[in-house]
């Protein structure tokens, strides 16, 4: 179980101090949850429990697919909905996310909404139209109290997997366009309180410029978050950061 095995030497490198100005969230897969929260829970591990997905149905004839009510069963907090994969390998068009979105919260767990622009919608100038029409299909109609609960992950698709990031003045245009929309459809309440990330080729050298930007929340970590020791860089990294903000 690489997912356990992973949990485990991370709690080991992390220490309270690590985690002052932070909250560090695993998304390992469905099999290895029960493992997971039974570790997490058992040594205390300061560290939040999330699922990569979930069915916008509660039960039914659904074959292969897990329901909210299952996760929240297990202790999950935070539920991905809409990772690019999903929507481009899954055929997740913006409808079932918005109602995989309102099932997350449902059950009192919090949804980590992804949105993002192509490579070819970005080099031709549409990414706030983009972006405008995956969060306005997403979260209109939600109440400004959910707005504020909410995780946005920005993650540019030509970003992810690549070794290219976004620089981070790119990052925090996009996500501060971003909250300007959750403020249109909720107010400054919900632009205020909505916590909004940035994913895409993210590493312990550049997790702290990103994280400085004012409307860069966190984090969403692929690839560095595979081993122990890069992401716990990574997490040390968005502390000190903070740290120094906060000074």
């Amino acid at each position: 179980m690489a997912a356990l095995h992973l949990v485990r030497d991370l709690g080991l490198r992390l220490h309270p101090a690590d985690l002052a100005h932070v909250e560090v969230a695993v998304h390992p897969p469905f099999t290895d949850l029960r493992s997971v929260q039974v570790l997490v829970e058992g040594d205390d591990v300061p560290i939040a429990l999330g699922a990569q997905h979930c069915s916008d149905q509660d039960e039914g004839a659904l074959t292969g697919e897990v329901g909210p009510p299952m996760l929240a069963r297990l202790g999950v907090r935070y539920v991905l909905v809409g990772h690019s994969e999903r929507r481009r390998l899954f055929a997740m068009t913006d409808p079932l996310v918005a109602s995989t979105l309102r099932a997350v919260l449902r059950h009192s767990m919090i949804p980590i909404c992804c949105v993002g622009e192509t490579e070819e919608e970005r080099d031709a100038g549409h990414t706030e139209r983009r972006l405008a029409e995956q969060v306005r299909a997403a979260l209109d109609g939600l109440e400004p109290a959910a707005l504020a609960s909410l995780v946005i992950a920005y993650e540019p698709l030509w970003a992810i997997g690549t070794g290219r990031a976004a620089t981070a003045v790119d990052a925090e245009d996009a996500c501060g366009f971003i909250r300007g929309l959750v403020g249109e459809l909720g107010g400054p309440e919900a632009a205020a309180g909505v916590r909004i990330q940035y994913g895409g080729s993210v590493t312990p050298e550049n997790a702290a410029e990103l994280v400085a930007e004012p409307d860069i929340d966190g984090l969403l970590v692929g690839g560095a978050s595979l081993e122990a020791g890069p992401f716990r860089d990574v997490i040390g990294a968005v502390d000190g950061c903070y740290r120094s903000l906060a000074t």
